[in-house]
């Protein structure tokens, strides 16, 4: 691949994939046979207090492998693809010089292709912006998200309901460049040598693994995790507030749903971002698919991988 980082140091490899794949175990470790460490593309593990919802690793999961980019916003700041891709470049630039291999990891699609392409997102209009989030106030997400499947099926299918904000972003680029949301973004052009690796597992089986996940989620504390964030601004950050599971026990605060249905509703709703996470990923047809319940899955990566050594390993 060519670039302007493409000769400076070991490449970039990417962990993508649905969640609750098991890409936080692979990318550890590749982590200690490579040499590297971690660079979290999941944008909502950026959000600090944000931990048990997002499954973000904690101490023990990271296994000695420094993992980056956790922790940055505070819930009530809006998340940003530019901000992520300059702070993200930053570790990876750094990482690359010292000889260690960054691993991209996360299920962010746009987040992993704003690091690892040069893309030039669309403009915006205060004026077009301000009408689409009026209408946002007053129809809600679900009446726009209806009328983006209109205009632009394919960026609807990508983009839960529930998320006003992109919604309206989507709507947004269509009615600024005539395109649907997709084609109004540039074609790929590389930034960074590098190599992707996506996980994947069996429908039944990522589905049960969804289910298992809310399980220790509701029993490690995730309804007081909410609570907390709550009292700390959740429900002004325009982002946070949407993440899978907190916009539901949020409804389950104000009374729309019931504490069973908050949490069958995060099951359900999980497994339908799962399906628009493998149409992303699916689109790129340089990324070499896994499974990922193949008992010699860091085997078969690394031999993918070939070459790929940092200047460094870390001891298990």
């Amino acid at each position: 691949m060519t670039g302007p980082a493409a000769d400076a140091g070991p490449p970039v490899v990417a962990v993508v994939g649905p969640t609750a794949t098991g890409k936080t175990a692979l990318a550890v470790a590749l982590a200690h046979r490579l040499g590297g460490e971690v660079v979290n593309a999941d944008s909502m593990q950026l959000y600090r207090g944000m931990d048990i919802g997002t499954a973000k690793p904690d101490l023990a999961e990271r296994d000695g492998v420094p993992h980056h980019l956790l922790d940055l916003w505070h819930v009530r700041e809006p998340a940003s693809v530019a901000e992520y891709r300059s702070r993200a470049r930053a570790e990876v630039d750094r990482l690359r010089a010292a000889g260690v291999v960054p691993l991209l990891v996360g299920g962010s699609g746009l987040y992993v292709r704003a690091v690892l392409d040069e893309l030039d997102f669309p403009g915006t209009d205060p004026a077009i912006r301000d009408r689409l989030t009026a209408e946002l106030a007053a129809e809600g997400p679900a009446a726009l998200h209806a009328r983006l499947a209109t205009v632009d099926p394919a960026a609807a299918a990508a983009i839960l309901p529930s998320n006003g904000r992109r919604v309206v972003r989507a709507l947004e680029v269509v009615e600024l460049t005539g395109r649907p949301f997709a084609a109004a973004l540039p074609a790929p052009r590389p930034h960074y040598r590098a190599l992707t690796v996506a996980l994947d597992r069996a429908v039944d089986e990522l589905d049960r693994r969804i289910a298992e996940r809310v399980d220790r989620m509701w029993a490690g504390g995730f309804v007081a995790e909410v609570e907390a964030l709550a009292a700390d601004g959740l429900r002004d950050g325009p982002t946070a507030s949407r993440a899978l599971g907190y916009a539901q026990v949020l409804q389950q605060f104000d009374g729309v749903l019931t504490a069973k249905e908050a949490r069958e509703r995060t099951v359900s709703t999980t497994r339908r971002f799962v399906r628009r996470q493998r149409s992303w990923f699916r689109r790129d047809a340089a990324t070499t698919w896994f499974d990922a319940a193949a008992s010699d899955l860091a085997d078969r990566v690394l031999e993918l991988l070939g070459g790929v050594r940092g200047d460094r390993t870390i001891e298990a």
